[in-house]
């Protein structure tokens, strides 16, 4: 089944051009059981992407744009009082589908953010003192429009923490957008290459990846200098070290290795834990907080 990724990858590819490698981290995420975070000017291809990931694997999908008046019922769903039973019935609201599209979360109000803590870290939400069960897969992918836009309420840091990963799609290459502009289908149909029960096992799988003391080391040595060396704005948590751990051992599996490398941590650092060293910090730097974290240990002595 691993040379099914790289046909669904092939098939996203259709819809997101020039993005090959921005397309495999999602597909990493997802394999980690993760949730994405994607961070670009409107326009860029997020919906499409979600849309995109919803096809190739069978998922159900709900696209729920955040506003600043939407309510958490609005995401969470809903008692209401039917008269013909005279009882209250339980009404879903989008975030029963198994992969959710936040579509600009940051536009709406912290409490409505909110809605999502339960649901992210527990695949559960609980509404009046009821407990309910979210599907599985469950996989949430938001996008923020960039902080300096008007509108925006800054997402915080525990919300943060519950994604798994950020990326930024950027602007198509030249060549790219030529191809994009000539074809006459803006959203081609995409097949459905992996079914949810294939998806299921290679989530398992994903977990028996090896992780050696060396690289389990590597990896805490990591996350011991964003706590103790001052130089980050955020520190990173437990969640934090085990989405690295996680995303390293979907990123070894991608690449058809049993066994997770040093070069796999480095690969997948900056989606992991750039988000969560900064924070909501804007100012652009030379060189971003993950890359000032790898060059400060040394994964041969770990």
């Amino acid at each position: 089944m691993r040379s099914d990724i790289a046909k669904c990858i092939e098939q996203i590819s259709r819809a997101i051009k020039g993005k090959e490698d921005t397309i495999e981290l999602a597909l990493v995420c997802l394999l980690a059981k993760g949730h994405l975070l994607l961070e670009d000017l409107p326009g860029m291809g997020k919906t499409t992407l979600s849309e995109a990931l919803a096809s190739v694997f069978g998922l159900d999908f709900a696209r729920l744009q955040f506003t600043s008046d939407l309510l958490p019922a609005d995401i969470l769903g809903v008692n209401i009082f039917e008269n013909t039973s005279q009882s209250f019935s339980f009404h879903k609201g989008p975030i029963f589908n198994q992969l959710l599209l936040a579509d600009e979360i940051n536009r709406a109000s912290p409490k409505t953010q909110s809605a999502l803590l339960e649901a992210m870290a527990e695949r559960q939400v609980t509404i009046d003192g009821v407990t309910r069960p979210l599907p599985s897969p469950f996989f949430v992918i938001a996008s923020q429009n960039p902080l300096h836009q008007s509108g925006t309420h800054p997402l915080p840091e525990s919300q943060l923490d519950r994604f798994n990963m950020q990326l930024s799609i950027g602007y198509p290459d030249f060549d790219s957008e030529k191809a994009m502009l000539s074809e006459h289908d803006d959203k081609p149909k995409l097949a459905t290459i992996i079914s949810l029960e294939q998806l299921t096992l290679l989530q398992e799988k994903v977990g028996n990846v090896s992780v050696s003391e060396d690289v389990l080391n590597y990896i805490l040595n990591l996350v011991k200098v964003s706590r103790e060396s001052g130089d980050f704005p955020n520190a990173i948590s437990p969640r934090g070290s085990k989405a690295l751990y996680r995303t390293a051992q979907a990123a070894a599996f991608v690449r058809r290795r049993d066994f997770v490398t040093p070069e796999d941590v480095q690969h997948v650092l900056q989606a992991v834990f750039e988000h969560r060293l900064r924070g909501q910090m804007n100012s652009p730097t030379a060189t971003t907080f993950s890359d000032h974290l790898l060059q400060q240990v040394d994964p041969m002595a770990a």
